[in-house]
Parts: structure tokens; C-alpha cells; sequence
């Protein structure tokens, strides 16, 4: 501020000289503009003219005697005569030859003044009575010196001898009342202090005379003054009031002179005497009035009386916070007495009539109100009388300030804070200190909480019918703070379970107020109180043991109370997703709602029979759902969907688990399997539902649903009916499953192709059709074929040839296969190739286990191998080449004829390198007589059908 203010001054010099030539050179026409070109005229010279050339720069001025010019010529710019006041550009000779050499002076002239003085203490020439003496005078002289510079300025011409004579006397009287007072001991503090007050109004009025200095040593001196007098226990009552009148006059001083680093000096250096002051201890009534309201004209009354401009605002607003802070601690270090608290009252006055005059300092309020109610809650003890003395009068000047001004054109965010924080703060202070836990309380605080909400809702009334309610969140915050009281009197005032009831209610309310005002932001606000009510509900005890009650877990032991709170919250939910605004706030609300729905029905409900319940609700809500925008309800149908799904997972998962180990060629026996009851009620039932929700309301749920409903249909289906179906067998141990285990398995999947070949033929349903027609394959290629194969596996087949389970077994893919071909001909004909793999693999199975069987009976995986047996192999291989090769002939399929090849090379090895081995005779001959035909019989049909094959 310094620099800026030197600046500035250089600035206005130049300018003044600036206009004082101009006006000089309206008064002599002569007076030319520097470099100022004059031209003759051309027919004859002009006669002689006095004329005066004058030079100006930014930093000269010099004005020349007259000159005739006798040339018409540029005239010459170099001054002539005596320069009136040169004031040279700014280096180095202006700054050690000119400037610091003045100054010097005036620090050696007070450096030579305390020499003196320890000359004569050195020497003992003069007495402590004529030393102070003579430095008196010897000040007042330097003073006076100063004077006569001022006096004599047109021979001095600089203002800083006079300035540095005049800082030397002050400096000078400072210290030899000093000297007197310490040193000497001539006099006792009172009179120091008294003399350098004193000291200090010169050097204030001597500012006004000679400048910035002198007011500089006022600032230091001033302030300084009170320590320096050196009294041990000084009079606070006292001290405050010269603090005050000093800092007041030198904001003054600031104000007149428009010094504004005096005045922030004189700001700063008070607030630091008020902070010893408040840490110096206990004060009596006195110190602490005086105390205070030296705090309130240091904080609200000087800032305000000496400053102005753009600046002003914000060292008042920084002076008022200090002040805040200062007076919070002269209360509680003064115990909280109502008279410090009226002082407060006097500051918090001095916020509201400051933040009217001046509307940017209205974000002070809150700053004030914040600081009374932390004040009021760290009161320690507060008798009832006094403290409701106290927040009833923060009330007064915060709430009733800021309700007046709310809807004003001045009024905005800040007073709707206030009226919150109020009633907020009020109430929170009061449960601090006198809330006890006992039915008295809860009642009193009730009461109290309600009375509180009063405040914010009728500060929403009187601003109802106001145009710029819509404007910001004025009314939002007022109706939260509201909201948020009438929930805390709810918990006082009523028994703890109703909690999300009451919280419901206000969230309701809310959301109502938003729909009538029209303000989203109260819908917020009402969205985040339905948050709330969602936690209370599941919250504690109680609200445990009723989510468990939704899983089947445990018993509520007051199933009425637990009813009633979980269809108020989802009645409350029900209601924000229908007239919220907000659409993703109502798909949330939907989801919860009906999850709140179910809760309330698991509280009454026994378990067994919640799953239906819930999958029950899905055609009901579907129906409902056809009188509705389309998808309007998905949400709460996918809840229903989700929780269904959920307590069909024990089920899923007791099926799952034996079926996954199924793959590995474990046994799934019966007594793995899940409860029938389980089974009906959990996934048949479920699965039934479901198809019918789908049936009617195929709009309310969409493609996607539609897709995920029928594979749940399918799966819960499919799964209840295996689980029935394994009912019929109840195969219960390894034993059974030997005997029955390829009967059971070649049932079921006959019954899935029919099942398959019937949605064909009767319901058209083309793709259901070929997927229980692929089910039936997967699982008789996978579990017949492959895992429990007769042929390797203990598996009774039975005992009659031709005539037992083989043929079903066997035929059951073949006949899947040609259902597919039927149901999907432009499938089948891309995968001819793979489906004649499969039947020739099928007809090789199948012929050898017929073999076997009619060796060795019902079990085909013995180890033991006849030679007949072995023989029967070897000819049976032979046949089926010579027959794979005539299909493929007739058909034209080449894979058959290249089938029936390698058969036939297999079946020739295995006579040769091991049937002729072991053989002698007839055998030996028949073996090789029968190799040989049919050799002999592959190529004659090759040369004889296949010529023109080229391949």
C-alpha cells in the first residue's frame, strides 16, 4: 500500500505541473510547445518577434527568457534562462545524492540527540532531571525545525527535511519519556503514559502539517505506548479507552488524509491489545464492558467510519469476524455471564445493521450466528433461565433479521440460512445441555422440536405467493430445516419403531409441497428423506430382524408393529414413484417399493409359502400393468422377477450341485435332489406364474423381459419336472441305479422328444421344439452314450435279446435326429456330414452291445470274452462295412463308403494279427474264407457301381 500510495502521488505531481504550464501558456501566448517547428512565410521574412522557447518532459518543466528569432528555422528547444523547478528523472544521484542523504539526516540527527544524552550519563555531567530536560527540548527544537522548513519551503523545496526533522522530535520525546519513566524512575507510569499519549496526538497532528511519517510514529508510538509505560498491573478500564481514542483518531487521521495503511495499521495493532487483554486473565464487570466495547469500535465502528471505496468491504468484513472471534473469547473467559452475552447481543446488533447498510457484508450473519451458537453449546452448566434468555435473543436478532429481509429483494440464500440455522442450532444447543433421556424429556423435546419447525415452515409460508421463490433454493432449505425438526420431534415424541413411519410421512410431505410449488429442488430434498426412511426401516434390532423375516429367518415376535412399518414405507415409496418428476428417482422408488411390499407381506406370512406369494404378484401386477404406458411397471415386475428367482435358488442350487457332479459320472440319485414341496412351491408354481404374467402382460414387460420370463419358465420348469420325474424311480443308492439307472435315463429322454415332436406338430412352436429335442440328445449322447455306456459301464440292459432297453437306448437319438432334420431342413442339410457321423456311431454301438448281450446277458462291462464272441466281433465288423458300403452307394454319400473301408481294414487287421492267431481248423479257415469274400465283395461292388467315381 506503500508503494501504491507513493505511486500514485508521483503520478498527481507530474499532472499538477502538467496543467500549471498549460495555464501558464494561455496566460503568454510566446510560450511554445517543446520542439515546436515555426515556418516563415515564403514571400518575405517575418519582422523580429519576441519569442520563448519552453522544454516539458514528464519529469522538467523549465521556462526560458524571451529570444528574437531571426532564422526561419526550427527554433531551438535548448532552455534559456533560469529553470524554475527541475526535478530530475529517477538513478542514482537521485537516490544517494538527493533522497537517502535527507533522510540520513534525519536518523543521525536522532542518533546524535541519544549519543548526547549517554555522553552526559557517561560523563555524569548532568543530572537525570536536566538530561530529560534538555531532551524535551532537544525534540521540540527538532520540531520546530520542521516548522520553520514549512515555513520556508520556497528556499528548502523538499518536503522531507521537514518530514525527517519532525520524525526525529517524535522519535526523541518518545524515548525521554521513556528514559524518565524506566531509566529514572522521575515518574510513575500513569504520567508515562499519560506523555506519551501526549506524544502521540502530536505526532497525529503534526501528520496533518508534515506528513506520512509523523503518522507512522503516531501508529507505532500509539500502540506501543501502553507497554512501554511499564505498569505492572494496568487499569483495563483505562487502557481501553485510550486504545480506543487512539485507534479512533487515527482512523480518523486515515480517513481525512486518506492514509488507509494508518488505518489498517491502527485496526491491526487494536485487535492485538484486545487479545492480551482477553488472555490476561479473569475480568472484572468493568474490564470486561470495557473490554467489549472496545472490541465493538475496533470491529464494526472505526472500520466503518474510516474507510471507503471498493476496498472498505472487505477489511470491515475482515474486522467484524476478528471481532467475533475476540468477543466469543471474552465469554469464555469471563464464565459466560449475561453480561458478556449482552455484549454479544451489542456485536450480533452491529452484524445486522452493518450487513442492511452494506449488502456484500450480509454473508457476516452467518459468521455471528455461528459463532453465538457454538458459544452457547460450549456453556458449560447454563442455568435454564439464562440460557433460554440467550437463544431466545439470538433468535430474535438472527431469525427475526433474516425473516424480514428473506423475501426482499436484498433477501436471498444467506437469511434462509439463517432462519435454518436458527431453529437447527437452537434445538441442538437445548438437547446438549438439558436432554436427560427421561419420558419428561422426550415429551418437553418434542414440543420443542415442533416449535422450532414452526420457524422455517412460516418463513416458507410468507414466501409463498412470492414470483421469485422459484428463483434459487430459498424455499428448499427452509422446508428441509422444517422437515428435518418435525423428524426429530417424531423421535422424541414417539416410540422408536414408528421412526421410518414418521420419516415416511415427511418425505411424503415433501414431495407433495413439490408437486404444489413446483420447485424441484424440495423434491430433492423429499428424495433424500426417502433415503432416509429405507435405512431407518432396516436399521438396529428390530429392523435385522425383520430383513431376516424376508429370507425366512427367525420369528418377529410383534408381527403386527413389523407390518405396519414396512407397508407405511412402502406405501410412502409407492407414492414417490407415481408423482415424482424425477424418472430415475422413480424407477429406484418403484424397485424399493415393491421390495418393501414383499417385506411387509414375509412379517405375516410363513415362510413356505412366500415364494408363491411373490411369483403370484407377478400375472396380478401384469394385469395390472395393461391399463398403464407401456413399461411402466417393469421395474416392480422385475423386482417380483428377481425376488422369485432368489428363493428358487435353494432349489436351483440343491439341483445344480449333483448335476454338475453328474457330468463327472456321479449318480444323480434321488435322495441328492430337493424336497418335492420345495420343488411345487419354489419352481413349479414360480414357473406357472410366470408363463401367465407373460401371457398378459407382454407390453407392460417388453422383448427383453419376454426373453428372460421364458427362459426362467424354461429352467424352472425343466428343472421341477426332473425333479418329479426322478420321483418315479427314487433311485436311492449306486445298487438301484446298476438296475434301473438306463431304464430311468432312456424314459426321460424319449419324453423330451415327444415332448419336442408334440410342440411341433400341435403348437407350432418350432423353437421350444427343437430345444427339448436337443435336450433329449444332449442328454442320450452324453449321460447313455458316453458316461454310462452299457458297454463299459454297470448297467443292466436286460436279459431277453433283441427285446430290451439297447434298442429304446439306441433309437432315441436316431429318432432325434430325425425330428431335428424335420423341424429344421435348412439346418439339417448344412450339417449332413455331421449327422451321418452320429448314425454311423450310433449303428456301431448298437450292434456291438446287441453282440454282447447275446453272449452275455443283462451286464455288458464284464471282462469276460468268449471266442465265439470274439469271432462274432470280427464278422459283425465285416458285415456292417459291406452294409455301410451299400448305404452309400444307394445314397451317394460318400462318408459312408469311406466308413465302410476303414471298417473293413480294421475288421481285416483284427483277423489277421489276432482272430487267426488264436485259432486252429475249421475256425482258421472259416475266419479267413469270410475276410476273403468280403474283400473280394467290396471290390467287385467298387469296380461294378463306382467306375466313374473320379474321387
Amino acid at each position: 500500500m506503500l508503494f501504491d500510495t507513493r505511486r500514485r502521488v508521483m503520478a498527481l505531481e507530474e499532472r499538477i505541473l502538467v496543467l500549471e504550464a498549460e495555464g501558464q501558456s494561455a496566460l503568454a501566448p510566446s510560450v511554445l510547445e517543446p520542439a515546436q517547428v515555426v515556418h516563415a512565410p515564403a514571400e518575405a521574412p517575418p519582422p523580429s518577434t519576441p519569442t520563448a522557447v519552453a522544454r516539458r518532459s514528464p519529469w522538467t518543466e523549465m521556462v526560458a527568457e524571451p529570444e528574437v528569432a531571426r532564422e526561419p528555422e526550427i527554433v531551438s528547444d535548448e532552455p534559456i534562462g533560469q529553470a524554475d523547478y527541475v526535478r530530475p528523472a529517477f538513478g542514482f544521484e537521485e537516490l544517494f545524492g538527493r533522497r537517502l542523504p535527507i533522510w540520513a539526516g534525519g536518523v543521525t540527527l536522532a542518533v546524535a540527540g541519544v549519543l548526547l544524552v549517554k555522553y552526559s550519563i557517561d560523563s555524569g555531567l548532568l543530572s537525570p532531571v536536566i538530561r530529560v530536560l534538555l531532551g524535551l527540548i532537544f525534540g521540540a527544537g527538532l520540531i520546530a525545525g520542521a516548522e520553520v522548513a514549512l515555513r520556508q519551503e520556497e528556499r528548502v523545496r523538499d518536503a522531507r527535511v521537514r518530514q525527517s526533522l519532525a520524525g526525529a522530535g517524535l522519535a526523541t520525546l518518545y524515548a525521554v519519556i521513556l528514559a524518565a519513566a524506566n531509566l529514572y524512575h522521575l515518574v510513575g507510569p500513569g504520567t508515562a503514559f499519560v506523555g506519551l499519549a501526549g506524544v502521540t496526538a502530536l505526532a497525529m497532528g503534526l501528520s496533518l502539517r508534515f506528513g506520512a511519517p509523523s503518522a507512522m510514529l503516531g501508529l507505532v508510538g500509539g500502540l506501543a505506548a501502553p507497554a512501554l509505560a511499564g505498569a505492572d498491573e494496568p487499569n483495563i478500564p483505562l487502557l481501553s479507552c485510550y486504545l480506543a481514542l487512539t485507534i479512533g483518531g487515527l482512523c480518523a487521521l486515515s480517513r481525512t488524509q486518506r492514509w488507509m495503511w494508518l488505518g489498517v495499521g491502527a485496526l491491526i495493532g487494536g485487535a492485538g491489545w484486545g487479545s492480551l487483554l482477553l488472555l490476561s486473565g479473569a475480568l472484572d464487570l468493568a474490564s470486561s464492558l470495557s473490554v467489549g466495547l472496545l472490541i465493538l469500535a475496533i470491529g464494526f465502528a472505526f472500520p466503518l467510519f474510516a474507510f471507503s471505496g471498493s476496498r472498505a468491504t472487505l477489511i470491515r468484513a475482515v474486522s467484524a469476524v476478528v471481532a467475533s472471534a475476540q468477543m466469543a473469547a471474552l465469554i469464555a473467559t469471563g464464565g459466560f455471564a449475561l453480561l458478556h452475552w449482552a455484549l454479544f447481543g451489542l456485536l450480533s446488533v452491529a452484524f445486522l445493521w452493518l450487513s442492511g447498510r452494506e449488502p456484500p457484508l450480509r454473508r457476516l450473519m452467518p459468521v455471528g450466528l455461528a459463532v453465538g451458537l457454538l458459544l452457547a453449546g460450549a456453556w458449560p452448566a447454563p442455568a435454564a433461565s439464562s440460557f433460554t434468555l440467550v437463544v431466545l435473543g439470538l433468535a430474535m436478532i438472527y431469525g427475526g433479521g433474516a425473516l424480514w429481509r428473506l423475501w426482499r429483494p436484498s433477501g436471498g440464500l444467506i437469511e434462509a440460512g439463517q432462519v435454518a440455522g436458527v431453529a437447527l442450532g437452537s434445538f441442538a444447543v437445548s438437547v446438549l445441555h438439558f436432554y436427560r433421556g427421561s419420558a419428561a424429556d422426550d415429551l418437553r423435546f418434542a414440543l420443542i422440536a415442533l416449535v422450532a419447525s414452526a420457524l422455517p415452515a412460516a418463513a416458507v409460508a410468507i414466501g409463498w405467493r412470492n414470483p421469485a421463490r422459484r428463483d434459487d433454493a430459498r424455499a428448499t432449505l427452509l422446508a428441509t430445516s422444517s422437515a428435518i425438526l418435525l423428524v426429530l420431534a417424531g423421535i422424541f415424541g414417539l416410540a422408536g419403531w414408528t421412526l421410518p413411519l414418521s420419516v415416511g410421512i415427511v418425505a411424503v410431505a415433501l414431495l407433495l409441497l413439490a408437486t404444489r410449488a413446483g420447485d424441484m429442488r424440495i423434491e430433492y430434498s423429499g428424495w433424500a428423506f426417502a433415503f432416509t426412511v429405507v435405512t431407518s426401516l432396516v436399521s438396529g434390532d428390530r429392523g435385522l430382524a425383520e430383513l431376516g423375516r424376508l429370507a425366512g429367518l427367525g420369528a418377529d415376535a410383534a408381527p403386527g408393529i413389523a407390518l405396519l412399518r414396512w407397508s407405511g414405507v412402502a406405501l410412502a415409496l409407492m407414492l414417490f414413484a407415481w408423482r415424482a418428476r424425477l424418472t430415475e428417482g422413480r424407477l429406484v422408488a418403484q424397485i424399493v417399493a415393491t421390495f418393501c411390499a414383499y417385506g411387509a407381506v414375509a412379517q405375516v406370512v410363513p415362510v413356505l409359502w412366500l415364494a408363491p406369494i411373490v411369483a403370484m404378484g407377478l400375472p396380478l401386477l401384469a394385469e395390472g400393468a395393461r391399463r398403464l404406458p407401456p413399461l411402466r411397471l417393469l421395474p416392480a415386475l422385475a423386482t417380483l422377477f428377481l425376488l422369485t428367482f432368489l428363493w428358487a435358488a435353494e432349489p436351483l442350487l440343491s439341483w445344480i450341485d449333483p448335476a454338475m457332479l453328474s457330468l463327472l459320472g456321479r449318480p444323480m440319485l434321488v435322495s441328492l435332489l430337493p424336497d418335492r414341496v420345495d420343488m411345487l412351491l419354489r419352481l413349479a408354481l414360480p414357473a406357472a406364474l410366470i408363463a401367465l404374467a407373460v401371457i398378459r402382460g407382454k407390453q407392460a414387460i417388453g422383448a427383453i423381459g419376454r426373453q428372460l420370463a421364458v427362459i426362467a419358465v424354461g429352467l424352472f420348469g425343466m428343472i421341477a419336472l426332473h425333479i418329479l420325474y426322478k420321483q418315479v424311480f427314487a433311485i436311492p443308492d449306486h445298487a438301484a441305479f446298476v438296475q434301473t439307472g438306463l431304464a430311468e435315463r432312456t424314459l426321460w429322454e424319449g419324453l423330451l422328444i415327444m415332448a419336442g415332436w408334440a410342440a411341433w406338430r400341435r403348437f407350432s412352436q418350432r423353437e421350444i421344439a427343437l430345444t427339448l429335442v436337443a435336450a433329449g440328445f444332449a442328454h442320450n449322447l452324453l449321460y447313455t452314450l458316453l458316461l454310462h455306456n452299457p458297454l463299459w459301464a454297470a448297467q443292466a440292459v436286460g436279459s431277453v435279446p433283441l427285446f430290451n432297453l439297447l434298442v429304446p437306448a439306441f433309437a432315441i437319438p436316431l429318432v432325434g435326429l430325425w425330428l431335428a432334420g424335420r423341424m429344421a431342413p435348412d439346418l439339417a442339410e448344412r450339417s449332413t456330414r455331421y449327422r451321418d457321423g452320429v448314425h454311423m456311431v450310433l449303428i456301431l454301438l448298437f450292434a456291438f452291445a446287441m453282440l454282447r448281450q447275446l453272449f452275455e446277458g443283462s451286464m455288458l462291462n464284464l471282462p469276460h470274452l468268449s471266442a465265439g464272441e470274439n469271432i462274432g466281433r470280427s464278422v459283425l465288423a465285416i458285415a456292417l462295412a459291406v452294409g455301410f458300403l451299400l448305404w452309400g452307394i444307394w445314397r451317394g454319400g460318400r462318408e459312408w463308403r469311406i466308413a465302410s473301408l476303414m471298417l473293413m481294414l480294421v475288421a481285416a487287421a483284427k483277423v489277421f494279427l489276432l482272430d487267426a492267431s488264436g485259432l486252429t481248423g475249421l475256425l482258421r479257415i472259416a475266419s479267413f474264407l469270410a475276410l476273403g469274400f468280403s474283400l473280394i465283395g467290396i471290390g467287385w461292388l467298387y469296380s461294378r457301381y463306382l467306375r466313374s467315381d473320379a474321387d
